[in-house]
């Protein structure tokens, strides 16, 4: 893999692990819209590794903050906002985590197909739109219940398609539930924090392994770019998602979605 294709498929990461627009979908369709083979699940991973990175630093200081505090847990001690929090993101995890082992490489590669993509793209734009449409909470990520986290991360799961969108799914349960648009985007990180960790190391062990071909330079490379990247878009988004709300990436996610279509039917 050149270092072109690499940086193209890392500012495609990016930009859409954390816009509510499918990464993997994007990342699985890079090829389909500009000629070259799918670059491989292990590729997508290194990617993934570089925006946990970005999340991981943007939100360094609360998230040590949210670690000391459930360091200090203590039997029939109610806990904290941040302890709960911490729980919260911790519960969110079981379901990604069961499903991506049961579902495995091929299981996730299978999902990839375009026209399955592109439904999920219209069906979960249009769900986020109609959450954002109709929010009216103020809460924040730390009002959060366990049980709710808990919904939050079966969303998650239910990510792994291609086409969903983690970051969408995952915002769209939020607004449901009383956040806010910022506090929503926010969650929707913070989550995603151990999934992304777990998946980045899923693929730097298929590297170290050598049960991938994919050279362990191409991976770090591809981490380092989707990093750098990330971290820009993280900051732009939290800036200014309050503002904007849900309705440009909906519209854009229809859009692809017809795109895709016409692309997929021209060539059949």
């Amino acid at each position: 893999m050149d270092i072109l294709q690499l940086i193209i498929l890392a500012l495609i990461q990016a930009l859409t692990e954390f816009l509510p627009i499918s990464s993997s979908g994007h990342l699985a369709l890079a090829g389909f819209f500009l000629g070259w083979d799918y670059q491989g699940l292990v590729v997508d991973l290194a990617l993934h590794c570089g925006t946990f990175i970005a999340v991981a630093t943007y939100f360094r200081d609360e998230l040590m903050k949210i670690a000391r505090e459930c360091l200090r847990i203590r039997p029939g001690v109610a806990l904290n906002p941040d302890q709960r929090l911490g729980i919260g993101i911790v519960i969110a995890t079981f379901p990604a985590g069961i499903v991506g082992l049961a579902l495995g490489d091929a299981g996730a590669t299978a999902l990839r197909h375009p026209l399955l993509i592109a439904a999920n793209l219209a069906v979960f734009g249009l769900v986020l739109w109609w959450a954002d449409a109709r929010r009216r909470g103020a809460r924040s990520e730390y009002d959060i219940t366990l049980p709710q986290a808990l919904f939050i991360g079966c969303m998650q799961a239910l990510a792994l398609v291609p086409g969903v969108s983690r970051s969408g799914i995952t915002m769209t349960a939020a607004l449901f539930m009383g956040l806010n648009r910022t506090a929503a985007a926010r969650m929707s990180f913070l989550v995603s924090v151990p999934v992304t960790a777990l998946a980045s190391a899923h693929g730097a062990m298929e590297v170290i392994t050598g049960a991938s071909d994919v050279p362990l330079d191409t991976f770090l490379t591809g981490a380092v770019l989707s990093a750098v990247f990330a971290f820009v878009v993280i900051h732009f988004f939290l800036r200014h998602i309050g503002r904007i709300g849900a309705a440009p990436f909906a519209i854009y996610r229809l859009l692809f979605a017809g795109a895709i279509v016409a692309l997929y039917v021209g060539r059949s």
